[in-house]
């Protein structure tokens, strides 16, 4: 189901920025900042975007909103202007009871997306036995890139067993850990070593908040008297939906060392706390993540990609002394910022 290429692309690592959403002042969809954001990510060097997903607001799927179809449709049409002559991983965000993953598979399988990123978030009131079973009706549509969503934004703690038997399902080609605890990440890395598919599903970090420190681990497992070894080849994260082409070359960097195996820079070590500081203002943890999506849309405005800070939920807005906070990081860590490159990309854009 999956085509030769993107599977390829996954299981060698790449970036996959989680798409925000661009409206106007009046909360209505701003399209051509929409498909602006498309551009400067493929533009960055990311492998793939995911749209629909909780950088996109899940409030587009509100009947009063309706901007699921569209933001979807938009992302894909851009990438399929760009004419790219490499591999570009079209993901689209999938959630709610079964019923509805069913209806947003289809959605995303006839728009011509690669995979689903399938959350188990809001599902509090499925067994697991459940969730397991709304995973095998999607991946009969499309192909799963699974997801682990940690209870701070919706998510719930989900048993080795349930990823054991979630590893199982033919169509799950990846997934990604976002749990923000390594306990939990430990479980999913743990069952996909110890299922009969361990090396058929690409692991991907979600752990905005250990981004580095998880692309440099390699665990190995003991499972039936042999060692199974398995990297985390990439990300799909919210916090790669900025600074994008400085992730891209993160991410090379580390391939590099990967494959090196001469040791782990304790540089690297240093950054993966420079880069998780960053987060932290980024997705204002401070305030519970209230401020999650804005800190995003804040940086994006910064740079020039997006017009405001504007979430479809007006109380969604940046928190007392986050602005300070990005003054803060920009000015400790200004080699994570890709400003340079959005000037030149924008540039380009205008002169096009």
């Amino acid at each position: 189901m999956l085509k030769d290429d993107i599977r390829t692309l996954l299981h060698e690592g790449t970036v996959i920025p989680a798409h925000p959403l661009a409206l106007t002042a009046d909360r209505k969809l701003d399209e051509a900042r929409q498909r602006l954001l498309t551009r400067y990510y493929i533009e960055s060097g990311a492998g793939g975007v995911a749209v629909a997903v909780h950088s996109t607001q899940f409030e587009i799927r509100n009947d009063d909103v309706g901007l699921l179809e569209p933001v979807l449709r938009l992302a894909v049409e851009e990438i399929d202007k760009a004419q790219l002559n490499r591999p570009f991983a079209k993901v689209a965000g999938i959630v709610g009871p079964t019923d509805q993953a069913v209806q947003e598979a289809e959605l995303a399988k006839n728009l011509g997306y690669d995979l689903g990123l399938l959350s188990m978030g809001g599902l509090n009131d499925y067994s697991e036995d459940e969730l397991i079973h709304r995973a095998k009706k999607v991946g009969e549509i499309i192909p799963i890139f699974g997801f682990y969503l940690q209870p701070a934004v919706g998510g719930q703690v989900l048993s080795y067993e349930f990823w054991k038997k979630f590893a199982e399902i033919p169509a799950v080609q990846a997934i990604k850990m976002a749990p923000f605890d390594r306990y939990q990440t430990l479980d999913v890395v743990r069952a996909v070593c110890n299922s009969s598919r361990w090396e058929e599903i690409a692991l991907y970090t979600g752990n905005d908040d250990n981004i580095i420190a998880d692309l440099l681990t390699t665990y190995a497992m003991p499972v039936n008297g042999e060692i199974r070894k398995k990297k985390i080849v990439g990300g799909l994260l919210g916090h790669w939906a900025v600074w994008t082409q400085k992730a891209v070359e993160l991410l090379e960097e580390i391939k590099e060392i990967r494959a090196a195996k001469a040791g782990i820079p304790e540089e690297m070590l240093t950054r993966n706390i420079d880069v998780t500081d960053a987060n932290a203002v980024l997705f204002d943890v401070a305030h519970d993540f209230h401020g999650c999506i804005p800190g995003i849309h804040e940086v994006l405005r910064r740079q020039g990609l997006l017009e405001g800070t504007w979430c479809l939920n007006p109380d969604e807005n940046l928190s007392p002394g986050q602005s300070e906070e990005l003054d803060r990081i920009y000015r400790d860590y200004p080699d994570l910022n890709d400003d340079d490159f959005v000037r030149q990309f924008l540039e380009n854009q205008e002169a096009g």
